[in-house]
Protein backbone atom coordinates (compact mmCIF):
# COMPACT_ATOMS: atom_id res chain seq x y z
CA UNK A 1 0.00 0.00 0.00
CA UNK A 2 1.27 3.96 -0.38
CA UNK A 3 1.74 6.01 2.02
CA UNK A 4 -1.50 8.16 0.83
CA UNK A 5 -3.82 5.00 1.13
CA UNK A 6 -3.04 3.93 4.34
CA UNK A 7 -3.85 7.23 6.30
CA UNK A 8 -6.87 6.88 4.47
CA UNK A 9 -7.78 3.48 6.02
CA UNK A 10 -6.29 4.75 9.33
CA UNK A 11 -8.99 7.75 9.18
CA UNK A 12 -11.66 5.38 8.48
CA UNK A 13 -10.71 3.02 11.06
CA UNK A 14 -10.80 6.01 13.75
CA UNK A 15 -14.52 7.04 12.40
CA UNK A 16 -15.64 3.72 11.99
CA UNK A 17 -14.24 1.40 14.65
CA UNK A 18 -12.91 4.04 17.10
CA UNK A 19 -15.72 5.98 17.79
CA UNK A 20 -18.25 4.04 15.27
CA UNK A 21 -19.90 7.60 14.03
CA UNK A 22 -23.91 6.82 13.68
CA UNK A 23 -26.16 8.64 11.05
CA UNK A 24 -26.41 11.92 12.36
CA UNK A 25 -24.56 12.46 15.21
CA UNK A 26 -22.34 15.08 16.66
CA UNK A 27 -18.22 14.94 16.34
CA UNK A 28 -15.90 17.05 18.38
CA UNK A 29 -12.46 16.01 17.76
CA UNK A 30 -9.78 17.74 19.37
CA UNK A 31 -6.22 17.95 18.13
CA UNK A 32 -3.19 19.82 17.38
CA UNK A 33 -2.00 22.24 14.01
CA UNK A 34 0.71 18.98 13.49
CA UNK A 35 -2.09 17.13 13.06
CA UNK A 36 -3.72 19.70 10.39
CA UNK A 37 -3.36 17.59 7.08
CA UNK A 38 -4.87 14.29 8.29
CA UNK A 39 -7.73 15.68 10.44
CA UNK A 40 -8.65 16.84 7.08
CA UNK A 41 -9.19 13.69 5.94
CA UNK A 42 -10.52 12.04 9.25
CA UNK A 43 -13.60 14.71 9.03
CA UNK A 44 -13.96 13.98 4.97
CA UNK A 45 -14.47 10.11 6.61
CA UNK A 46 -16.41 11.21 9.17
CA UNK A 47 -19.11 13.06 6.74
CA UNK A 48 -18.88 9.86 4.36
CA UNK A 49 -19.93 7.94 7.20
CA UNK A 50 -22.95 10.11 7.87
CA UNK A 51 -21.84 12.44 10.78
CA UNK A 52 -24.28 15.08 10.98
CA UNK A 53 -21.41 17.89 11.79
CA UNK A 54 -18.26 17.86 12.59
CA UNK A 55 -16.30 20.31 14.91
CA UNK A 56 -12.69 20.38 15.64
CA UNK A 57 -10.45 21.76 17.70
CA UNK A 58 -6.74 22.70 17.52
CA UNK A 59 -4.38 23.74 19.43
CA UNK A 60 -0.85 24.82 18.68
CA UNK A 61 2.34 23.31 21.01
CA UNK A 62 4.50 27.05 20.54
CA UNK A 63 1.09 28.59 21.60
CA UNK A 64 0.19 26.43 24.39
CA UNK A 65 3.58 26.71 25.95
CA UNK A 66 3.50 30.59 25.68
CA UNK A 67 0.74 30.46 27.98
CA UNK A 68 2.64 28.48 30.79
CA UNK A 69 5.80 30.14 30.12
CA UNK A 70 4.33 33.75 30.31
CA UNK A 71 0.06 33.61 31.33
CA UNK A 72 -0.70 35.70 34.51
CA UNK A 73 -0.07 33.34 37.53
CA UNK A 74 -4.13 33.63 38.71
CA UNK A 75 -4.93 32.16 35.35
CA UNK A 76 -3.67 29.13 36.06
CA UNK A 77 -6.32 29.06 38.19
CA UNK A 78 -8.76 28.84 35.71
CA UNK A 79 -10.47 26.57 33.07
CA UNK A 80 -12.32 28.41 30.28
CA UNK A 81 -15.90 27.63 30.35
CA UNK A 82 -16.31 27.86 27.10
CA UNK A 83 -14.40 24.47 26.50
CA UNK A 84 -16.76 23.10 29.35
CA UNK A 85 -19.79 23.88 28.02
CA UNK A 86 -18.15 22.41 24.18
CA UNK A 87 -18.05 19.10 26.31
CA UNK A 88 -21.59 19.13 28.07
CA UNK A 89 -22.93 19.77 24.52
CA UNK A 90 -21.30 17.16 22.81
CA UNK A 91 -22.58 14.93 25.81
CA UNK A 92 -26.24 16.19 25.68
CA UNK A 93 -26.30 15.74 22.02
CA UNK A 94 -24.74 12.41 22.52
CA UNK A 95 -21.88 13.01 20.37
CA UNK A 96 -18.77 11.45 19.82
CA UNK A 97 -15.05 12.58 21.07
CA UNK A 98 -12.38 11.86 19.25
CA UNK A 99 -8.77 12.60 20.17
CA UNK A 100 -5.95 13.11 17.71
CA UNK A 101 -2.31 13.54 19.60
CA UNK A 102 0.73 14.59 18.06
CA UNK A 103 2.35 16.25 21.08
CA UNK A 104 5.73 16.51 21.97
CA UNK A 105 6.53 14.61 24.94
CA UNK A 106 8.45 17.36 26.33
CA UNK A 107 6.36 20.01 25.49
CA UNK A 108 6.42 21.55 29.06
CA UNK A 109 9.98 20.77 30.22
CA UNK A 110 10.85 23.57 32.18
CA UNK A 111 7.91 24.96 33.22
CA UNK A 112 7.50 25.60 36.72
CA UNK A 113 5.36 22.71 38.56
CA UNK A 114 3.33 24.82 40.54
CA UNK A 115 1.64 26.30 37.17
CA UNK A 116 1.48 22.67 35.82
CA UNK A 117 -0.16 21.45 38.40
CA UNK A 118 -2.46 24.09 39.33
CA UNK A 119 -3.77 24.09 35.27
CA UNK A 120 -4.29 20.38 35.63
CA UNK A 121 -6.84 20.71 38.84
CA UNK A 122 -8.41 23.61 37.54
CA UNK A 123 -9.28 21.29 34.16
CA UNK A 124 -10.28 18.45 36.36
CA UNK A 125 -12.54 20.38 38.62
CA UNK A 126 -14.29 22.23 35.62
CA UNK A 127 -14.91 19.14 33.91
CA UNK A 128 -16.53 17.04 35.92
CA UNK A 129 -19.28 16.08 34.01
CA UNK A 130 -16.99 15.27 30.98
CA UNK A 131 -15.01 13.14 33.12
CA UNK A 132 -18.17 11.31 34.78
CA UNK A 133 -19.56 11.16 31.24
CA UNK A 134 -15.97 9.50 29.54
CA UNK A 135 -15.73 7.39 32.84
CA UNK A 136 -18.79 5.91 32.28
CA UNK A 137 -18.83 5.47 28.51
CA UNK A 138 -22.09 7.37 28.51
CA UNK A 139 -20.99 8.82 24.88
CA UNK A 140 -18.26 7.43 22.20
CA UNK A 141 -14.63 8.60 22.37
CA UNK A 142 -11.67 7.24 21.29
CA UNK A 143 -7.71 8.34 21.38
CA UNK A 144 -5.34 7.79 17.95
CA UNK A 145 -2.26 9.29 17.68
CA UNK A 146 -0.17 11.02 14.64
CA UNK A 147 3.50 11.97 14.39
CA UNK A 148 4.86 15.52 14.79
CA UNK A 149 8.41 16.43 14.12
CA UNK A 150 9.27 16.86 17.75
CA UNK A 151 7.82 13.48 18.93
CA UNK A 152 9.31 11.71 16.15
CA UNK A 153 12.58 13.16 16.90
CA UNK A 154 12.02 11.93 20.43
CA UNK A 155 11.29 8.57 18.86
CA UNK A 156 14.23 8.16 16.45
CA UNK A 157 16.67 10.07 17.99
CA UNK A 158 19.55 8.22 15.92
CA UNK A 159 17.50 8.38 12.45
CA UNK A 160 18.57 11.48 10.07
CA UNK A 161 16.55 14.08 10.54
CA UNK A 162 14.49 13.80 7.00
CA UNK A 163 13.19 10.08 7.69
CA UNK A 164 12.16 10.10 11.66
CA UNK A 165 8.20 11.35 10.53
CA UNK A 166 8.02 8.41 7.88
CA UNK A 167 9.25 5.70 10.64
CA UNK A 168 6.98 6.99 13.56
CA UNK A 169 4.06 7.31 11.00
CA UNK A 170 4.77 3.38 9.76
CA UNK A 171 5.47 2.54 13.55
CA UNK A 172 1.98 3.84 14.12
CA UNK A 173 0.19 2.61 11.03
CA UNK A 174 1.40 -1.48 12.69
CA UNK A 175 0.21 -0.71 15.90
CA UNK A 176 -3.19 -0.38 14.27
CA UNK A 177 -3.06 -2.92 11.85
CA UNK A 178 -3.28 -0.69 8.87
CA UNK A 179 -1.23 -2.72 5.63
CA UNK A 180 -2.13 -5.99 6.57
CA UNK A 181 -4.84 -6.24 5.18
CA UNK A 182 -8.60 -5.45 5.96
CA UNK A 183 -8.38 -3.51 8.92
CA UNK A 184 -11.96 -3.81 10.39
CA UNK A 185 -11.85 -7.19 9.68
CA UNK A 186 -8.16 -7.54 11.75
CA UNK A 187 -9.94 -5.25 14.91
CA UNK A 188 -12.96 -7.25 14.80
CA UNK A 189 -10.84 -10.44 15.54
CA UNK A 190 -8.13 -8.77 17.28
CA UNK A 191 -11.05 -7.45 20.05
CA UNK A 192 -12.91 -10.96 20.26
CA UNK A 193 -9.33 -12.24 21.22
CA UNK A 194 -9.26 -9.72 24.27
CA UNK A 195 -12.99 -10.32 24.77
CA UNK A 196 -11.98 -13.86 25.30
CA UNK A 197 -9.57 -13.03 27.67
CA UNK A 198 -11.45 -11.12 30.17
CA UNK A 199 -14.01 -13.89 29.89
CA UNK A 200 -11.74 -16.07 31.52
CA UNK A 201 -10.40 -13.78 34.28
CA UNK A 202 -14.27 -12.86 35.07
CA UNK A 203 -15.14 -16.25 35.50
CA UNK A 204 -12.00 -17.08 37.90
CA UNK A 205 -13.67 -13.81 40.73
CA UNK A 206 -10.08 -13.31 42.04
CA UNK A 207 -9.69 -11.73 45.18
CA UNK A 208 -6.80 -10.35 45.49
CA UNK A 209 -3.76 -10.15 42.18
CA UNK A 210 0.41 -10.28 43.79
CA UNK A 211 2.87 -9.06 41.74
CA UNK A 212 6.59 -9.64 41.42
CA UNK A 213 9.87 -8.37 39.90
CA UNK A 214 12.61 -6.52 40.54
CA UNK A 215 11.40 -2.93 42.10
CA UNK A 216 8.07 -4.51 43.20
CA UNK A 217 6.17 -7.11 45.49
CA UNK A 218 2.23 -5.70 45.65
CA UNK A 219 -1.02 -7.30 46.51
CA UNK A 220 -3.67 -5.83 45.19
CA UNK A 221 -7.10 -6.58 46.27
CA UNK A 222 -10.07 -6.70 43.96
CA UNK A 223 -13.84 -5.93 44.88
CA UNK A 224 -16.53 -8.99 44.96
CA UNK A 225 -18.02 -7.63 41.60
CA UNK A 226 -15.54 -6.29 39.85
CA UNK A 227 -15.20 -6.89 35.74
CA UNK A 228 -12.37 -7.36 33.61
CA UNK A 229 -13.19 -5.58 30.18
CA UNK A 230 -11.08 -5.47 26.89
CA UNK A 231 -10.54 -2.32 24.51
CA UNK A 232 -14.07 -2.61 23.44
CA UNK A 233 -16.97 -0.48 24.79
CA UNK A 234 -20.51 0.07 24.68
CA UNK A 235 -22.90 3.03 25.18
CA UNK A 236 -25.94 2.94 27.06
CA UNK A 237 -28.01 3.23 23.22
CA UNK A 238 -25.44 -0.25 22.82
CA UNK A 239 -23.41 1.81 20.55
CA UNK A 240 -19.84 0.10 20.49
CA UNK A 241 -16.81 1.75 20.30
CA UNK A 242 -12.65 1.71 20.90
CA UNK A 243 -11.16 4.46 23.13
CA UNK A 244 -7.37 3.63 22.73
CA UNK A 245 -6.41 2.41 19.43
CA UNK A 246 -3.67 0.91 19.64
CA UNK A 247 -5.20 -1.33 22.47
CA UNK A 248 -3.92 -4.52 23.98
CA UNK A 249 -5.08 -4.84 27.43
CA UNK A 250 -7.86 -6.18 29.23
CA UNK A 251 -8.23 -4.26 32.43
CA UNK A 252 -10.60 -3.75 35.89
CA UNK A 253 -10.76 -1.76 39.01
CA UNK A 254 -9.32 -2.41 42.61
CA UNK A 255 -10.49 -2.22 45.97
CA UNK A 256 -9.01 1.14 47.02
CA UNK A 257 -7.79 0.34 50.05
CA UNK A 258 -6.31 -3.04 48.93
CA UNK A 259 -3.76 -2.23 47.95
CA UNK A 260 -0.12 -2.80 49.92
CA UNK A 261 3.76 -3.34 48.87
CA UNK A 262 5.84 -1.29 46.44
CA UNK A 263 5.53 -1.30 43.18
CA UNK A 264 8.57 0.72 40.08
CA UNK A 265 8.16 1.85 36.40
CA UNK A 266 9.60 0.15 33.58
CA UNK A 267 9.32 2.47 30.93
CA UNK A 268 8.73 6.85 31.29
CA UNK A 269 5.74 8.71 31.91
CA UNK A 270 4.89 11.33 30.03
CA UNK A 271 2.67 13.70 31.85
CA UNK A 272 1.83 17.18 30.93
CA UNK A 273 4.84 17.62 29.01
CA UNK A 274 7.41 16.15 31.03
CA UNK A 275 8.76 13.06 31.60
CA UNK A 276 8.72 10.92 34.73
CA UNK A 277 10.81 8.03 34.91
CA UNK A 278 12.79 5.83 37.62
CA UNK A 279 9.89 5.74 40.20
CA UNK A 280 8.75 3.70 43.18
CA UNK A 281 5.74 3.80 44.77
CA UNK A 282 4.84 2.30 48.14
CA UNK A 283 1.45 1.56 49.21
CA UNK A 284 -0.07 0.64 52.24
CA UNK A 285 -4.16 0.66 53.23
CA UNK A 286 -4.41 1.57 49.11
CA UNK A 287 -2.70 4.81 49.81
CA UNK A 288 1.07 5.92 48.24
CA UNK A 289 2.67 6.48 51.71
CA UNK A 290 6.32 6.95 50.14
CA UNK A 291 6.75 8.24 46.29
CA UNK A 292 10.03 8.92 44.83
CA UNK A 293 11.35 9.59 41.25
CA UNK A 294 14.89 9.54 39.59
CA UNK A 295 13.55 11.47 37.01
CA UNK A 296 10.65 14.76 37.71
CA UNK A 297 10.31 13.72 40.96
CA UNK A 298 8.62 17.29 42.62
CA UNK A 299 5.81 16.79 39.30
CA UNK A 300 5.41 13.73 40.60
CA UNK A 301 4.96 14.58 44.53
CA UNK A 302 2.35 17.17 42.72
CA UNK A 303 0.27 14.51 40.90
CA UNK A 304 -0.39 12.43 43.34
CA UNK A 305 -1.41 15.32 45.83
CA UNK A 306 -3.99 16.68 43.29
CA UNK A 307 -6.77 15.45 45.18
CA UNK A 308 -8.03 12.67 47.86
CA UNK A 309 -8.20 10.01 45.14
CA UNK A 310 -5.05 10.82 43.39
CA UNK A 311 -2.86 8.78 45.75
CA UNK A 312 -4.67 5.94 45.28
CA UNK A 313 -5.19 3.12 42.18
CA UNK A 314 -7.71 3.23 39.80
CA UNK A 315 -7.06 0.60 37.49
CA UNK A 316 -4.95 -2.36 37.12
CA UNK A 317 -4.29 -3.62 33.27
CA UNK A 318 -2.70 -6.28 31.97
CA UNK A 319 -0.78 -6.79 28.92
CA UNK A 320 1.88 -9.04 27.97
CA UNK A 321 5.54 -8.63 27.33
CA UNK A 322 5.15 -10.43 23.98
CA UNK A 323 2.32 -7.73 22.96
CA UNK A 324 3.12 -6.56 19.25
CA UNK A 325 4.37 -2.89 20.75
CA UNK A 326 6.43 -4.31 23.42
CA UNK A 327 8.25 -6.75 20.73
CA UNK A 328 9.13 -3.89 18.53
CA UNK A 329 11.03 -2.59 21.35
CA UNK A 330 9.69 0.68 20.39
CA UNK A 331 9.61 3.08 23.30
CA UNK A 332 7.18 6.00 22.04
CA UNK A 333 7.21 8.01 25.37
CA UNK A 334 3.08 8.44 24.53
CA UNK A 335 1.24 6.53 27.37
CA UNK A 336 -1.46 5.42 24.53
CA UNK A 337 1.38 3.34 22.99
CA UNK A 338 3.61 2.62 26.14
CA UNK A 339 0.87 1.57 27.61
CA UNK A 340 -0.07 -0.78 25.45
CA UNK A 341 3.46 -2.61 25.57
CA UNK A 342 3.52 -3.21 29.49
CA UNK A 343 1.56 -4.12 32.45
CA UNK A 344 0.36 -1.45 33.50
CA UNK A 345 -1.38 0.85 36.75
CA UNK A 346 -3.14 3.63 36.97
CA UNK A 347 -3.31 6.07 39.95
CA UNK A 348 -6.67 8.05 40.54
CA UNK A 349 -10.51 7.63 39.18
CA UNK A 350 -11.65 4.08 38.72
CA UNK A 351 -13.94 2.93 35.73
CA UNK A 352 -17.42 2.49 37.16
CA UNK A 353 -17.70 0.46 34.50
CA UNK A 354 -15.48 -2.55 35.62
CA UNK A 355 -17.86 -3.13 38.83
CA UNK A 356 -21.48 -4.68 38.23
CA UNK A 357 -24.36 -1.56 38.11
CA UNK A 358 -21.31 0.80 38.60
CA UNK A 359 -21.68 3.16 35.89
CA UNK A 360 -25.72 3.63 37.60
CA UNK A 361 -23.74 4.95 41.06
CA UNK A 362 -23.21 8.36 42.01
CA UNK A 363 -19.55 8.88 43.26
CA UNK A 364 -20.48 8.93 47.05
CA UNK A 365 -21.87 5.57 46.39
CA UNK A 366 -18.62 4.38 44.40
CA UNK A 367 -16.54 5.94 47.57
CA UNK A 368 -18.49 3.20 49.77
CA UNK A 369 -18.00 0.42 47.92
CA UNK A 370 -14.10 1.10 47.66
CA UNK A 371 -14.06 2.31 43.89
CA UNK A 372 -12.09 5.11 43.62
CA UNK A 373 -12.48 8.22 42.28
CA UNK A 374 -10.37 11.38 41.53
CA UNK A 375 -10.08 14.27 39.28
CA UNK A 376 -6.79 12.94 37.44
CA UNK A 377 -6.58 9.12 35.62
CA UNK A 378 -2.76 8.68 34.83
CA UNK A 379 -1.27 5.41 33.78
CA UNK A 380 2.17 4.20 34.43
CA UNK A 381 4.15 0.79 33.16
CA UNK A 382 5.41 -1.49 35.37
CA UNK A 383 5.71 -4.73 33.00
CA UNK A 384 8.69 -6.65 32.06
CA UNK A 385 9.91 -9.93 31.12
CA UNK A 386 10.42 -10.39 34.92
CA UNK A 387 7.03 -10.02 36.05
CA UNK A 388 5.15 -12.69 37.46
CA UNK A 389 1.36 -12.44 38.63
CA UNK A 390 -0.23 -14.54 40.89
CA UNK A 391 -4.03 -14.66 41.54
CA UNK A 392 -5.71 -15.40 44.40
CA UNK A 393 -9.01 -17.08 44.58
CA UNK A 394 -11.41 -16.63 47.48
CA UNK A 395 -10.56 -19.63 49.64
CA UNK A 396 -6.40 -18.99 49.64
CA UNK A 397 -5.85 -20.85 46.47
CA UNK A 398 -3.50 -19.33 44.66
CA UNK A 399 -3.04 -19.63 40.36
CA UNK A 400 -0.24 -18.39 37.78
CA UNK A 401 -1.71 -15.76 35.88
CA UNK A 402 1.20 -14.32 34.25
CA UNK A 403 5.05 -15.63 34.04
CA UNK A 404 8.12 -13.67 32.96
CA UNK A 405 6.19 -11.00 31.63
CA UNK A 406 3.36 -13.25 29.50
CA UNK A 407 0.13 -15.04 30.39
CA UNK A 408 0.38 -18.64 32.09
CA UNK A 409 -2.46 -19.78 30.74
Amino acid sequence: MIFEDKLEQYAELAVKVGVNIQKGQYLLINTTTDALDFTKIVVKKAYEAGAGRVHVNFTDEAITRMFYEHGADEEFDKFPEWIVAQRDECIERKGALLWIDAEDPDLLAGIPVNRISAQQKAAGEALVNYRKAIMNDDIAWSIIAVPSKKWAAKVFPDLPEEEQMNALWEAIFKTVRIGEGDPVELWRNHIAALEERAKQLNSKKYAKLHYKAPGTDLTIELPDKHIWASGSSKTPEGVTFIANMPTEEVYTLPNKYGVNGYVSNTKPLVYQGNIIDAFTLTFEKGKIVEARAGVGNELLQELIATDEGAAYLGEVALVPHESPISLSGILYYNTLFDENASIHLAIGEAYPTCFEVGRELEEGQLESLGINVSIVHEDFMIGSAEMDIDGILPDGTVEPIFRKGNWAF
